[in-house]
C-alpha cells in the first residue's frame, strides 16, 4: 500500500478547512445583516428601543443641523442599507466603509452620555453594555474584512 505524500495530505485538509471557512464567514454575514436589517427597520417603524439614547445624543449633538426623526429614519435606512451590504461579497469593502461609520457613532454616547452608560469607573449601565458588546459585531466584521481580503491567497495555497 502506497503512503499518501506530503501535498495530497496538505490539500485534502485544506480543501475542507477552506470550507469552514467559507462557511464561517457566510454565517458572519448573515448575522450582521440580520442585526442591521432587524434594527434599522424597527427605527423606520418608529419601535426601536435604542430611541431614546438615539434621541439624547440627538439632542446634544445634531439637533442643530438635522431634525429627529428625519435623522432616525436615515439612520435606519442606513443600517438597513448595511445589512444588505454584508450579504453581497462585491460589496463588503462599502459595507465595511459604513459599517465602520456606523460603530464609531454607536460608542460616542460612552463619551457624551456618560449619566446614561456608567455607574461608576468600569461598571457599566445596561445601555452601555448594549452599546460596548458592539465589539463582537466588530470581530465578526473583521473577520470578513480578513477573508474577502485573503480568500484569493487561500485558494492559492491548496
Amino acid at each position: 500500500m502506497e503512503q499518501p505524500t506530503t501535498s495530497s495530505v496538505n490539500t485534502t485538509l485544506k480543501i475542507p478547512t477552506i470550507r469552514v471557512f467559507n462557511a464561517i464567514v457566510w454565517f458572519n454575514r448573515l448575522a450582521l445583516a440580520i442585526i442591521f436589517i432587524w434594527f434599522g427597520y424597527l427605527k423606520l417603524i418608529q419601535v426601536s428601543p435604542a430611541e431614546p439614547l438615539v434621541q439624547h445624543l440627538h439632542n446634544i449633538t445634531l439637533v442643530r443641523y438635522i431634525p429627529l426623526h428625519t435623522f432616525l429614519i436615515i439612520l435606519g435606512l442606513i443600517e438597513v442599507a448595511v445589512g444588505i451590504l454584508w450579504l453581497f461579497p462585491p460589496f463588503t469593502k462599502l459595507a465595511f466603509l459604513f459599517f465602520g461609520l456606523h460603530m464609531f457613532t454607536t460608542f460616542l454616547p460612552l463619551f457624551y452620555l456618560p449619566a446614561d452608560t456608567w455607574q461608576h469607573a468600569f461598571v457599566l449601565t445596561l445601555t452601555g453594555q448594549y452599546i460596548v458588546k458592539n465589539i463582537v459585531l466588530v470581530a465578526s466584521a473583521c473577520t470578513i474584512w480578513f477573508a474577502n481580503n485573503n480568500i484569493a491567497k487561500l485558494y492559492s495555497e491548496v
